[in-house]
């Protein structure tokens, strides 16, 4: 069995700070823990304050010192694939990929192979690259993630501190992110914001929903940019936060869930007027970020994919709009 070893990290706490838990003091010092992560390492006995165990509960105080024990990432044990998808950016610190529909972002127990990592191992050991660790092993490089049916702009992490950065852009919220979809029905109002706190639902545990004993805080501007008679819609989102399925859960909480997806809209979103949903309607369409070295603001664009296109063609000529 390989041992494990850790990098240690040391500070004190200044005399500016106010006096506050001890796991929401470091996930607001470093916003690549999160707080499960950081309440994971405590129960690990890998967090020290002043050479002693604690709670996650624990209050700080100035003149404390903290020690960490961070686990170094496991030798990776999956496969490079050579799985192709389109680079629209690549430089020494990161790369800005479009994620295909149909294609998981990370491999997870049952689902070693065929994901976007494979294809990401693959790019990098041709180009002599050996990517950011900081989310493990199996997340080489991914600061962020988009569902498997879900199309659209990606950005990869080659570097730590291209991670750290990117990161801490995405806590923040202050990262520019536009997605479209494909919804049934119409909403009554052409644009507004739907805030609602969501978490993992505590009856059907692969769902998130605002049936949860965690809610997280969420919010998403949406407005239709286009009508299908009364039948469906094509609207553009701007997510204020970044919670998993939230756009998803978000739509179906005001009656309008996103064609295709099935596991939150039922039956009924599988097909409308005649016309069979291939897959989840959803796509990232526009990703902004500062760079994490140059300073300068980036940001990409890719359009509707040809999908989506088509099925929006067929609701046209269906409905007569």
């Amino acid at each position: 069995m390989n041992r494990v070893t850790s990098t240690p990290v040391e500070f004190v706490v200044t005399g500016g700070e106010s006096s506050k838990r001890i796991d929401v003091f470091l996930a607001n010092r470093d916003p690549t823990f999160s707080r499960s992560a950081l309440q994971r390492l405590i129960g690990e006995g890998r967090i020290l304050i002043n050479g002693q165990t604690v709670r996650p509960s624990q209050k700080i105080k100035p003149g404390d010192r903290i020690r960490l024990e961070v686990p170094r990432p496991e030798p990776l044990d999956l496969k490079p694939e050579a799985i192709p998808f389109d680079i629209l950016h690549e430089d020494a610190d990161l790369l800005v990929l479009h994620k295909p529909a149909g294609l998981v972002v990370h491999p997870a127990p049952g689902n070693w192979s065929g994901t976007l990592v494979n294809a990401l191992l693959h790019h990098f050991a041709t180009s002599g690259v050996t990517p950011s660790h900081i989310g493990g092993k199996e997340r080489p490089g991914l600061v962020h993630r988009l569902d498997k049916e879900t199309s659209g702009v990606m950005v990869i992490a080659k570097t730590d501190q291209a991670h750290r950065a990117l990161a801490a852009q995405f806590k923040l919220h202050t990262i520019t992110r536009e997605y479209e979809a494909l919804i049934w029905q119409v909403p009554k109002k052409g644009r507004g914001l739907i805030e609602l706190a969501i978490g993992r639902d505590t009856k059907e545990r692969k769902k998130f929903s605002a049936r949860t004993t965690k809610p997280k805080a969420s919010a998403t501007d949406y407005q239709v940019d286009e009508r299908y008679g009364k039948v469906a819609a094509h609207v553009r989102l701007s997510p204020r936060t970044g919670r998993t399925h939230q756009l998803r859960v978000h739509l179906t909480s005001i009656d309008h869930p996103i064609l295709g997806d099935k596991t939150y809209g039922g039956a009924k979103v599988m097909s409308v007027q005649g016309v069979s949903i291939p897959r989840v309607m959803l796509h990232a369409r526009t990703l902004g970020f500062t760079h994490p070295t140059g300073g300068e603001y980036h940001q990409f664009d890719v359009p509707c994919p040809p999908d989506m296109e088509h099925v929006r063609d067929l609701l046209r000529a269906a409905t007569g709009h």
